[in-house]
Formats: C-alpha cells, structure tokens, sequence
C-alpha cells in the first residue's frame, strides 16, 4: 500500500508564499506522473500541476507562473512552491501519484487559507 502525506500548508496573506511537501512511501521512481489537485469548497477538484518522471511540469493556467512543481527522485519527495498567493488560491491541496497502469494514490490533503 502506498502513502503519501502532505505537509506545509497553513494561513498567510495575499502576496505571500508557501512550500508544500508530500512525502511517498514508494520510490517515486515508480510512478509516471506526480500531481498536485486542489478542492475548493463547493468546487471541483481542480489539477494544479503535474510533473512526470523526466521532469516536465505542466500547470493550470491559473498558476501558470506562480507555482512551481518539483520532485526529489532520491528523497521520494514531491514539492509546490506556491508564490504571489491570492484569496482564489485558498484549498485543500492534494498530492498524487501516478503508476503507468494509470492507478492513482492519494494523499489526505492540506488545508491553504489565503486571507487578509
């Protein structure tokens, strides 16, 4: 069984930043893509970024720019650098993986507030 836990999350201000963590129970070797989804309340579940195992990142074009989806393939790692937050940002963020089989592993989420 695979686990992954989220970390990082928390309070801040407009304009400010926040590094998410995720942490794999795997090698992240095996797994194809490495996501992060945020759900907002009374929203969708909405794909943030995803980065597969080259390293090429795609992201929503709401945080095109301003988000950054990296992975520690040696530490079993993946990370969200959230910068110039905005209230629209607030969630709960999820991290994902990916196997090629296309079967999917979750994390429990971390709660992001973005308030003034």
């Amino acid at each position: 069984q695979v686990q992954l836990v989220e970390s990082g999350g928390g309070l801040v201000q407009p304009g400010e930043s926040l590094r998410l963590s995720c942490a794999v129970s795997r090698s992240i070797f095996s797994f194809d893509n490495m996501v992060w989804y945020r759900q907002a309340p009374g929203k969708e579940r909405e794909r943030v970024a995803i980065a597969d195992r080259r390293g090429r990142a795609i992201y929503a074009d709401s945080v095109k720019g301003r988000f950054t989806i990296s992975r520690d393939n040696v530490k079993n790692m993946l990370y969200l650098e959230m910068n110039s937050l905005k209230f629209e940002d607030t969630a709960v963020y999820f991290c994902g993986a990916e196997e090629i089989s296309r079967t999917m592993y979750w994390g429990q989420g971390t709660q992001v507030t973005v308030s003034s």
